[in-house]
């Protein structure tokens, strides 16, 4: 169960509550189905009797055309039943993938805490796809249910100790069934565990493929990924056995229990109190009791891996946030004025510091860890234990994330591209209409345009691989200038390009903000030459503040931190 309290269970009645119209079309036209299956022995029984054994060509006749229009209905009802169960569960799967996608990038974050993002898109995937056949197995099993159902009476009408063994026999076979499952439950929800882990590791390989190479760190990531991948298989070989296992077991009570239906058939016929046609028809209940039987056991398998996966699906969809949203409103119109006071977090200590509205600041941090805290406190990623961060001096805890997004951008330098042209990528967070032309030339990603086969129009990879880092960097940054926020806090913009474009970038931030509050996290000298002035935050606190060249000539940390 999730933090907020919901529950596996709880997902798979959503999955399926969702879905209810499909369902029950696709249950009803499936009953349907199997109660004319389980007609098809009785009519042949009828007509054996009737056309056969007493010689009546009508009746024989009036029998197989009986039997025809059966099957016409058999057919139609199969193939729209499976068509209503089938939309349901793929409906049910995508809704659930849309509201998983929407918690993980929730403003609120929290969702993402403690997995890696090949394990949400494996519960985004698999997980949501194993919930949706949910839908199907319940279509299944009402029209199973159905079809012993049908059998029972006819058998109770043909002899009434036939009906009492399905009657009594069928629920003892289905709770046997069940107990069987629940092996197959726990291995299923660790294969899906250890297949998540394994996908997240493959994921967070790819990414970081070109690092690995640059250090020589090949064989450790292989090596630990192999380990990974072995325990996946493991837990994989597992629950094929419970699977195997229980199929097996199923497959082989299923047996015994027709077995026994045709035995007393048998034995009722040799002594004269059925009919030679109510014999044959008790025979072909029973071995199309073999079908309803065998779907009890499939629809078992699937509720138990939906259990499994529906719990994982819970645990993100119920993560707590990592910030509470706030209802108050943002200030109308937004100026940009950001102030901290007694700011502790992580490595942050009772940090206090002002940026007036419109000022060009820069932030120098030696300790990595001090940006990341700022730069997670400012985007509102998380909330200080202590202290207040404020916008025009409202507390960013008052406020909705999603609020806040719309005035304060937080382009960090590790910032991923998307799929798509290379101008799609940048106007991407754009106003409606805005003309980008300024934000590719300030952050140098013209240049990268004039480069590609087929300028700002070419398709870049996923998460724009095609392109070099510093041709990533730059695109990335022009996309953070286009979307023209009030307030913009943009770390490390420049790590991957040259001192010429540096210098270029430099100015061309200086140009593209002009009078808008922008805060630049960075060490570079080029950069932080065309600030205001320039912020260094030591040991989590600000110990001093004035223009770059003031701080080269007094501060010997600030040098080291920048020059060196």
């Amino acid at each position: 169960m999730g933090a907020t309290g919901l529950s596996g269970r709880q997902v798979l009645r959503r999955a399926v509550g969702r879905q209810r119209r499909d369902v029950a079309l696709g249950s009803v036209l499936g009953a349907g189905h199997q109660a004319g299956e389980a007609l098809v022995p009785v009519l042949i029984g009828i007509v054996i009797d009737q056309g056969v054994a007493k010689s009546d060509t009508g009746g024989l006749l009036l029998g197989i055309v009986a039997l025809a229009l059966v099957y016409v209905g058999l057919s139609l009802s199969f193939r729209f039943g499976a068509r209503a169960g089938e939309r349901a569960a793929e409906t049910s799967a995508h809704r659930l993938r849309t509201e998983l996608v929407g918690r993980i990038l929730s403003p609120v974050g929290g969702a993402d805490a403690g997995r890696l993002p090949g394990e949400l898109t494996n519960i985004a995937t698999e997980d949501a796809k194993r919930v949706g056949a949910v839908n199907m197995a319940v279509v299944v099993g009402i029209s199973a249910s159905t079809g012993l159902l049908v059998s029972a009476v006819v058998l109770v009408r043909i002899s009434l100790p036939l009906g009492l063994v399905v009657l009594f026999g069928t629920p003892l076979l289905l709770w046997l069934g069940h107990l069987l499952s629940k092996p197959l439950e726990r291995r299923s929800e660790a294969e899906q565990e250890r297949a998540a882990h394994a996908s997240g590791i493959a994921a967070d390989l790819v990414a970081g493929l070109r690092v690995l190479k640059g250090i020589g760190a090949e064989s450790a990531a292989v090596a630990r990924y192999r380990r990974t991948s072995d325990a996946s298989l493991t837990a994989t070989l597992r629950a094929a056995r419970a699977r195997a296992w229980q199929n097996g077991m199923v497959l082989t009570l299923t047996g015994v229990f027709i077995a026994l239906v045709a035995l007393v058939g048998g034995r009722l016929a040799a002594q004269g109190d059925i009919s030679l046609g109510e014999l044959v028809s008790a025979v072909g209940l029973a071995l199309f009791l073999l079908g309803p039987l065998s779907e009890f056991s499939w629809v078992n398998s699937e509720l138990a891996q939906g259990r499994a996966s529906a719990a994982r699906i819970a645990y993100v969809l119920a993560a707590d946030g990592a910030v509470v949203p706030g209802g108050g409103r943002l200030p109308q119109p937004v100026d940009g004025g950001i102030r901290l006071r007694g700011v502790s977090y992580g490595t942050l200590e009772d940090l206090d510091l002002d940026i007036a509205p419109g000022d060009i600041v820069g932030v120098v941090t030696p300790d990595p860890a001090d940006a990341t805290a700022l730069l997670r406190c400012l985007a509102r990623r998380a909330d200080p234990d202590r202290g207040t961060v404020e916008l025009d001096g409202i507390p960013l805890t008052t406020l909705d994330p999603a609020d806040i997004r719309t005035a304060i951008l937080v382009a960090e330098h590790d910032a991923d591209l998307f799929e798509g042209t290379l101008v799609g990528n940048v106007s991407a967070a754009a106003p409606l209409g805005a003309d980008i032309g300024p934000a590719l030339t300030a952050s140098g990603a013209d240049e990268v345009a004039r480069t590609l086969p087929q300028g700002g129009d070419t398709a870049l990879t996923e998460r724009g691989r095609s392109l070099s880092g510093g041709q990533r960097q730059r695109v990335a940054l022009a996309r953070a200038l286009a979307a023209d926020t009030p307030v913009l806090v943009i770390h490390d913009p420049a790590t991957a390009v040259d001192a010429v474009t540096e210098a270029r970038i430099a100015a061309g931030i200086r140009e593209v903000r002009g009078h808008r509050t922008t805060v630049v996290v960075t060490t570079s000298p080029a950069l932080l030459a065309v600030t205001d002035r320039v912020l260094l935050i030591e040991g989590g606190r600000l110990t001093a503040g004035a223009t770059h060249a003031d701080l080269v000539r007094d501060r010997l940390s600030y040098r080291s931190a920048v020059l060196s």
